[in-house]
This record gives structure tokens, C-alpha cells and sequence, in this order.
């Protein structure tokens, strides 16, 4: 027999869990557009450091140095912006909403500043800044200017759905390539209507989902930037 606590406890657990979807979502459209933006205006990703990390090395190979100072410059700005965003976390609060006021304000910075190219490094800033937005969704893992590891996990949550595994949860990894793959098609097309002005687009949005935010309890949203806990075994005893 379920009791009102456990009945109680069930739904409040399952309106977390639709929040944090959500918010994973809504999280992966904005670095899905700003990166489209981003790679239609220069030809490099502002938030996929795979894709620049092979072709550093490609044009460190080729003798293109240009590109390649371009690219490291892209890829340091994005491990500034992660740590940047720890320390914004830790220092003001794990409630993401200033973090995207923070971001909303970085992403137009190419808008106003001059120069075709470099100043696209405060977005790169901005979208390393976004991964502290939120860690985890009641204990799944989650990135969101990144989606490999999503569609691995995802992948493999098949595979041992395959072979008689009954835990469902593998499911809600495919949450973040979803919002990649929408916000990246809604800046592609506010670049091809708006190319001077796309980046509002994203900024935009930024705004909104810090609004949205208020809307969220503030205790959820310090459980989704609370890092997964990592079990760890004991010492072998001999």
C-alpha cells in the first residue's frame, strides 16, 4: 500500500524532474543557436571543443597559424568560462539565474565591439560560462554545450535496454541533443533573416530563461548544479 508521504514524495520527485528536463532543455537550445550563429559568422564552433581541438591540430599541420592562434585562443576562452562559472556559483550561489544574466550580456558583446573575429571570444566566455548552469537532473549527468557524451550514454542505455536491463532512466539523455539540435536550427535562421543582429537572438533568450528561472524553487535549483555523487569503495582489506 503506497502512503500519502510516498504518493506525496513520488509527485514532488516527478515535478523536479520535469523542471530539470526542461531547464536541460531550454539550456542546450541556447547553445545550440549561439553556436550555429557563431559557426555561420567564422567557420569555427563557439561551444563544440571537439570539432576545434581536431582542427587546431589540423592547421597547426597545415601551417595555418592564424587559424590555429584563432582556435587556441577559442579553446582557452572556453576553459576560462567554465571555471568562471564555478566561480560564480560559488561565490554569489548555485541558483544558474545569474550565471545567464551574466551569459545574456557576453553574447552581443561582437555586436558592439569591432573586428570581424576576435571579439566572438566573449561568446566562446559566455558558453563556457553555461555549463554551471545546471550538473545534474536527479542523478543523470548532463552537459549542455556538448551532446557526445549524451548520445553515448544514450546509446548505451539502449544497448542494455536490449539485453533485459529494465531501468528506463538512459532515456532522458537524449533531452540535451534535442535542445542542441532546435536551438541550433532557430539560429541558423535568425542569422540567415537577422546577420547583423542574430546574436540578440540568443542573448534574448538568455534573458528569458533567467526569468524563467524565478519560476523554479530556489532548493531545486541548487540540486541541479549539486554535483553527481561518486561512490567510492573502500580500501581492500587483506
Amino acid at each position: 500500500m503506497v502512503t500519502p508521504l510516498r504518493r506525496r514524495y513520488r509527485r514532488l520527485r516527478r515535478n523536479r524532474l520535469g523542471a530539470g528536463l526542461a531547464l536541460t532543455i531550454g539550456l542546450s537550445m541556447l547553445a545550440g543557436m549561439t553556436d550555429a550563429i557563431g559557426f555561420m559568422m567564422i567557420g569555427s564552433y563557439v561551444s563544440f571543443m571537439s570539432g576545434n581541438t581536431t582542427d587546431f591540430a589540423a592547421a597547426m599541420i597545415r601551417g595555418e597559424f592564424a587559424h590555429a592562434l584563432l582556435l587556441g585562443g577559442i579553446l582557452a576562452c572556453f576553459v576560462a568560462g567554465n571555471a568562471l562559472g564555478e566561480i560564480v556559483g560559488r561565490r554569489i550561489g548555485r541558483t544558474n539565474g545569474q550565471i545567464l544574466w551574466i551569459v545574456a550580456l557576453l553574447i552581443p558583446v561582437p555586436l558592439v565591439l569591432p573586428g570581424p573575429v576576435w571579439p566572438i571570444l566573449a561568446v566562446v566566455l559566455a558558453m563556457g560560462m553555461l555549463n554551471a548552469a545546471i550538473e545534474q537532473v536527479e542523478g543523470q549527468a548532463f552537459g549542455i554545450t556538448f551532446v557526445t557524451g549524451a548520445l553515448s550514454r544514450f546509446g548505451r542505455g539502449l544497448g542494455r535496454r536490449l539485453t533485459g536491463d529494465r531501468d528506463t532512466t538512459w532515456t532522458f539523455q537524449i533531452t540535451p541533443w534535442v535542445g542542441m539540435i532546435a536551438g541550433a536550427m532557430v539560429g541558423a535562421g535568425a542569422y540567415r533573416l537577422i546577420p547583423q543582429a542574430g546574436l540578440l537572438v540568443p542573448a534574448g533568450f538568455s534573458l528569458v530563461m533567467a526569468l524563467a528561472m524565478l519560476f523554479i524553487p530556489m532548493r531545486w535549483r541548487a540540486r541541479y548544479t549539486a554535483p553527481v555523487a561518486v561512490r567510492r569503495s573502500g580500501p581492500t582489506r587483506r
